[in-house]
């Protein structure tokens, strides 16, 4: 299954509009004409004052809305990053699409993958809990509309009833899509890539589209999350500046960084706080939709830190080094935005306390002496 190359889709805030605040009316008058001519120089100044208001204040044209930056997984040349540090640092998402012809989908392997995540959905309760691991992320998460499961790379299950062969499939095949786009970011950002510092997750989401979107299961901190277009749909996306729209294309990978791939490259890069979800106003589509989002995320015992490829300046590392040793480690303090920490203890954190109205990475940013 090739994806499509077609041109830009679009994105859009998530914001509801109020009404301007009219001026109170001019104080009744006795005389009938005076009344009038009052009212009417008060429509002209109200009139006037719409005219004159600056283009914040003014409703937004929904039509006219950016574009989904879109990245080439075959951008292995200096030349061809562009697109790539663009749409990383000013929207921390984009749109992939994948000219590499050595990692290419299966024929209906997407649609296949998908319905037997319709079928672990179908399950009964019992069956739902009992069927996977319990080790936490991983494992069946219940919710009256939002219902998930979490599954590793394999697609491993405890019953030998389930046969999850195409979904499994499908993950290993975004997972190597993943691992690509990661290592064009590792190449275009200058921070090093190691393939085996990653562990995969598989997330399948049930739920009801709807214009507010909720954040609900499958919180949980990741590198890069992927999800693979099988139809057109509108999705919701939670970034640092509140929840935007975004409409890829059929047949292309909508790819989000996620708060550890800000961390990794010191903060100079924009991220996605959530996996994606859907939003209303699907095209002829279910009311229940499934979601199949594969993360790329640390295993338990791993610490987040910024790379240190990143934080030395290549044939100046000798140099840096010693100056840092001289200083006591100050200049390397300035060069951080974060401080180090346990991944599995933010991930808990995150996890448990749903932190999307303030950023969970504030306790670990490093204040300089200006702030």
């Amino acid at each position: 299954m090739a994806f499509s190359s077609a041109h830009l889709n679009h994105h859009q805030p998530l914001i509801k509009h109020g009404g301007a605040t009219a001026a109170p009316p001019p104080t009744p008058s006795c005389s009938h004409l005076n009344t009038t001519s009052k009212s009417e120089t008060a429509v002209d100044a109200l009139s006037s004052l719409f005219h004159r208001l600056p283009p914040l204040l003014s409703l937004p044209n929904r039509r006219s809305i950016p574009s989904l930056p879109m990245v080439s997984l075959s951008a292995g040349d200096r030349l061809e990053w562009d697109d790539l540090i663009s749409a990383v640092t000013d929207f921390g998402y984009f749109q992939l699409i994948n000219d590499d012809s050595d990692i290419l989908f299966p024929p209906g392997i997407a649609e296949a993958a998908e319905s037997d995540s319709l079928s672990l959905l179908e399950l009964s309760e019992e069956k739902k809990e009992s069927s996977f691991p319990k080790k936490w992320p991983l494992g069946y998460e219940a919710d009256a509309e939002t219902p998930s499961f979490c599954l590793d790379a394999d697609c491993s299950t405890d019953s030998s009833e389930l046969n999850l062969s195409s979904l499994r499939e499908f993950t290993r095949t975004l997972e190597k899509v993943g691992l690509k786009t990661v290592e064009m970011l590792a190449n275009a950002l200058g921070f090093g890539y190691d393939s085996t510092r990653f562990n995969t997750l598989m997330w399948v989401n049930q739920g009801v589209p709807d214009d507010e979107p909720e954040v609900t299961n499958g919180f949980y901190p990741f590198v890069v999350c992927l999800q693979y277009q099988i139809r057109e749909q509108k999705y919701c996306l939670l970034t640092e500046s509140g929840w935007v729209s975004v409409l890829p294309r059929v047949d292309s990978v909508l790819v989000t960084l996620g708060d550890i791939a800000q961390v990794w490259r010191n903060g100079e890069v924009k991220r996605v706080k959530y996996r994606p979800v859907l939003c209303s106003g699907q095209k002829d589509g279910p009311v229940k939709c499934v979601t199949m989002t594969l993360m790329l995320t640390l295993p338990m015992d791993s610490m987040v830190s910024s790379l240190k490829d990143m934080i030395s300046d290549g044939d100046k590392e000798e140099e840096y080094a010693e100056e840092e040793e001289e200083d006591g480690g100050a200049r390397s303090d300035e060069r951080r935005a974060f401080r180090p920490f346990s991944f599995k203890e933010y991930a808990w954190r995150v996890y448990q306390e749903r932190l999307f109205f303030r950023d969970p990475l504030d306790r670990y940013r490093i204040k300089s002496l200006k702030d």
